[in-house]
């Protein structure tokens, strides 16, 4: 870890996440040549001593400049650690101590070398965990360009996407990514989300779709409305919240921050009771420098960006380093219905023809008389239907509420309720039972058949539900304000034993609560207005998909970037490995450090003691720092729970 704070690649303040600013920028290169310059120096004083043996005082007097070259950082680093003090302040008092004492002891040479030899391992620390930011960096990048906006008159004028406004409405052609949030006006076509969702596969959109920004056109000509630019997109909202989460600070770093000043205290005093038992500066020297925190320091930092950036990768937003070891913890699950085990749209689950065997011909004809129309049902059916194969549809009327009456090919056609049916004067058997809306279809005056609609479980709800229970959380809860019939209906396809239904945002909270009130640590998953109280109440709550509300975004510790429920067991594997990976990383870093106190005290490196121990300091960051990269592997489908 750093011996030099105020000369960060990402500096030691609160703000992380936060690009180095010019006068930072300069401030780093000026150190970077003052180490070099020291390390010339030495460089120097170690040749004169070989050729001119005899003239010792010059080389002693070169390895002076060398000491005072970098000792104006180490000052710094010192300074800057009392007035904002934090962890990393330990190492840098720790090194002012011990380059103070080498000057006292006349060890010019080591002053030198030890601010050099830590500089050196700290800006290999962080070029290794630089990837989180890298990757807020890559993501900000998605929504920066030119846009093809049309102007009032028609025409086409490339300006930079930082300039689209909300109203504005944008081309996109084939290869072109979009600059904001919107909803396609004109076109079909393939879009490519991976950049932001982490899905590989394409996406189809048409009319009335949403846009995301940083979606890539795959093919067919796009007409978009602009409905959110720059920071207000889900794009510029995933990137504040990375930077957050980069920002937060691990709990075992607030914890050994707590601890902070005393250790210092402790490795002074081991120092000092080094120096009485030895009356060897050497050692007492070495002592200073094992005691460095380096590794412990960046056992959960280094950890939790790296889990940051692979989660990222796999379209899960951690809004804070907290929540990844608090997602390790969870026992059991409660989830939302509407949106989040189910699609959230209506779909139709039966046709019951009144002739056997025509249920495609009921089809067709209901798919091309809902297609005029913008109600759910007829949405639902429009979409059963391709456009190539839809009936021609004159003199479309709509019954508010009702259905619709058309004609096809001369013949008089209804869709609607029984009632719109009866109303015309077209007999119809018995309606039904249906939790649903049931909808019946009528040509010539003839009945031709009923359709049954429900919001169906999502495709991957029983896997991803199944996955969960394999993890652990068998306790599963169904909590929904919709109809109870319609929760145990969902709850028996998806193997749910308890359900809470029609219940009101006070109390889907209450519900959470006794959960935890139970002794559980649930998992809460949503993603409407109606969620937003029980996301926080819950152990970690989960905002499900990027089309979730602000409320729910908000309120949630963790967003699922796709609908897909399978990504809940990938955020609990990768929280599980990351703990693992941070008891091991501590667990190297404290006896790494206990190991270097031990034999620096008891003299083992000799009078270089403590540039061996500097080095070794630097070995062990780099060791702790690779352990934490190795979750940059993470594969999904090949780590256990754990």
């Amino acid at each position: 870890m750093t011996a030099i704070s105020s000369m960060p690649i990402l500096d030691h303040t609160d703000d992380q996440s936060a690009p180095l600013s010019r006068r930072e920028r300069r401030g780093l290169a000026l150190r970077l040549v003052l180490a070099m310059l020291a390390a010339g120096l030495l460089v120097l004083s170690f040749a004169w001593r070989l050729i001119s043996p005899d003239e010792g005082d010059l080389a002693e007097l070169i390895a002076g400049f060398a000491a005072a070259a970098v000792a104006g950082p180490v000052a710094a680093a010192a300074w800057h650690s009392l007035r904002a003090p934090d962890l990393h302040g330990v190492t840098d008092q720790l090194l002012a101590v011990a380059v103070l004492a080498a000057w006292a002891v006349g060890d010019l040479t080591t002053a030198a070398l030890l601010p050099i030899i830590m500089m050196i391992g700290h800006i290999l620390e962080e070029r290794s965990i630089l990837g989180s930011q890298e990757a807020i960096q890559a993501l900000a990048r998605l929504t920066r360009g030119r846009a093809r906006r049309i102007t009032p008159d028609g025409a086409v004028e490339e300006v930079a996407s930082e300039r689209l406004r909300p109203g504005d409405r944008i081309e996109l052609r084939p290869g072109d990514r979009a600059g904001a949030d919107g909803i396609v006006m004109e076109g079909r076509s393939s879009v490519d989300l991976a950049a932001i969702t982490g899905e590989s596969l394409p996406q189809d959109v048409g009319l009335d779709d949403r846009l995301l920004a940083g979606s890539v056109n795959l093919d067919g000509r796009l007409v978009v409305l602009v409905t959110d630019a720059g920071e207000a997109t889900t794009l510029g909202k995933i990137t504040t919240m990375m930077q957050a989460a980069e920002r937060a600070k691990p709990p075992l770093t607030r914890l050994l921050e707590r601890y902070a000043g005393r250790y210092l205290t402790l490795a002074l005093m081991l120092a000092a009771a080094t120096w009485l038992a030895t009356n060897d500066a050497g050692a007492m020297l070495a002592v200073l420098v094992a005691s460095c925190p380096c590794a412990l320091v960046l056992a959960a930092p280094s950890t939790a960006i790296a889990a940051i950036a692979v989660a990222g990768r796999h379209g899960i937003l951690l809004k804070g380093a907290a929540f990844i070891e608090e997602l390790a913890t969870v026992d059991s699950v409660v989830l939302d219905k509407t949106g989040t085990l189910t699609l959230g749209t209506l779909g139709v689950t039966s046709v019951l023809p009144a002739e056997p065997g025509s249920e495609r011909a009921v089809i067709r004809l209901a798919g091309s008389l809902g297609a005029g129309s913008s109600h759910p049902v007829s949405r639902a059916l429009a979409e059963r239907v391709p456009y190539e194969e839809r009936h021609v549809v004159q003199e479309m009327r709509e019954a508010q509420g009702l259905g619709v009456t058309a004609q096809v090919d001369g013949d008089a056609c209804v869709l609607g309720r029984a009632e719109l049916l009866s109303s015309l004067g077209i007999a119809i058997p018995v309606v039904p039972e249906h939790e649903g809306p049931v909808v019946g279809l009528a040509r010539a005056g003839q009945f031709q058949g009923w359709l049954l609609f429900a919001d169906q479980p999502r495709q991957e709800a029983r896997a991803a539900l199944d996955d969960l229970r394999a993890l652990g959380l068998g306790r599963q809860v169904l909590l929904t304000g919709d109809r109870q019939s319609v929760a145990e209906r969902v709850a028996r396809a998806l193997d749910i034993q308890d359900v809470y239904a029609e219940a009101l945002p006070e109390q889907k909270l209450a519900r959470v609560i006794a959960e935890t009130d139970a002794g559980f640590r649930p998992l809460v998953v949503g993603d409407g207005i109606n969620d937003s109280l029980a996301l926080k109440a819950g152990a970690v709550g989960v905002a499900m998909g990027a089309q979730g509300t602000d409320a729910a975004l908000a309120s949630a510790d963790l967003v699922l970037m796709t609908s897909d429920l399978r990504r809940l067991g990938t955020c609990v594997r990768l929280s599980r490995l990351c703990r693992r990976t941070i008891r091991t990383n501590v667990a190297i870093g404290l006896g790494w450090t206990v190991l270097l106190i031990g034999a620096a005290s008891a003299g083992v490196f000799g009078e270089s003691g403590a540039l061996v121990v500097a080095l070794l300091h630097n070995l062990s960051s780099l060791i702790v720092v690779a352990n934490a990269g190795r979750l940059l592997h993470f594969d999904e489908r090949a780590v256990g729970g754990g």
